[in-house]
């Protein structure tokens, strides 16, 4: 019943101010407290699944973006990263929302959901499953094709309300994240909900081989080779991976050119709410 209420939703669209995005492989936690922001988002899911783990009595919430890569080990880091912010002696109990996926060739939602489930079973707290839009509940066909009906949700901390969600802007560094993506990079902590500020990298990677091939094929080709799901990703999928790869040519060493000091780039909601760098020597 829940899957069938939130695929019946249109996407809404939201606008940076106060959003934080979270990339493929990235993961972040914030309470109601939290003065910058107020909705957790992600979206480009096709074999992917958005996971939204809540503690009802702090509020605490958790969104991840999960592709399978070492889902045991993700998911006992956002259960400990929702309970370092929830009182466990307190009222309320741990709730998760699972959303993404659908009936794709390879089966990799299918794998993607049991190895969810597991590891949700094989935490020693309770965690009630609430939400369950995933590949069957979150499929549709058009002329023989799957496709997913959700592609993106939001969480809004504040009132813990959950939607179908598209995102204009998915900064700051937005290339320099899905590098660090693209180069095998395991599950990150990208906030730090007590100081309200985001922290990107350090990320180190090693030069990305047959990058200059990569970049002279067809849009065709890399579609068929770099996705898991070529009929079913969205439009902007080709010329996302098109510039990731551009900004991994240009950063062949990212300890020379993008982090020499070896710190975060850290940035901070303006007045307006929008993502702004803080000078790292004020920190």
């Amino acid at each position: 019943e829940k899957a069938k209420l939130l695929r019946s939703q249109p996407a809404q669209i939201v606008e940076p101010k106060g959003l934080l995005y979270v990339q493929q492989r990235e993961f972040a936690v914030t309470t109601p407290e939290d003065g910058s922001v107020s909705i957790l988002g992600s979206d480009d899911a096709t074999t992917c699944h958005i996971v939204v783990l809540r503690h009802t009595g702090s509020g605490a919430t958790c969104l991840t973006h999960c592709d399978g890569s070492d889902t045991e080990a993700e998911v006992s880091l956002i259960m400990s990263s929702v309970k370092a912010f929830s009182d466990s002696t307190g009222y309320g109990r741990l709730e998760v929302h699972l959303v993404g996926g659908f009936n794709d060739d390879r089966q990799l939602s299918q794998k993607l959901t049991n190895q969810l489930l597991r590891a949700f079973d094989l935490q020693t707290d309770d965690v009630h499953l609430v939400t369950f839009c995933v590949t069957e509940l979150n499929d549709r066909e058009e002329k023989d094709i799957h496709f997913p009906i959700i592609y993106g949700i939001a969480v809004n901390v504040k009132t813990a309300e959950i939607f179908p969600a598209t995102f204009p802007e998915k900064g700051p560094d937005e290339n320099l994240r899905s590098a660090h993506i693209l180069t095998g990079a395991t599950l990150t902590n990208i906030y730090d909900a007590k100081m309200e500020q985001l922290h990107i990298g350090p990320y180190f990677w090693r030069p990305f081989p047959h990058v200059d091939f990569w970049l002279e094929q067809d849009d065709k080709q890399i579609l068929q080779n770099l996705s898991t799901s070529p009929l079913a990703e969205p439009p902007h999928f080709v010329s996302h991976i098109r510039s990731t790869l551009t900004f991994l040519k240009e950063h062949p060493f990212p300890s020379r050119s993008l982090f020499p000091d070896r710190k975060p780039r850290i940035y901070k909601k303006n007045a307006e709410g929008l993502w702004e760098q803080v000078c790292s020597d004020k920190i």
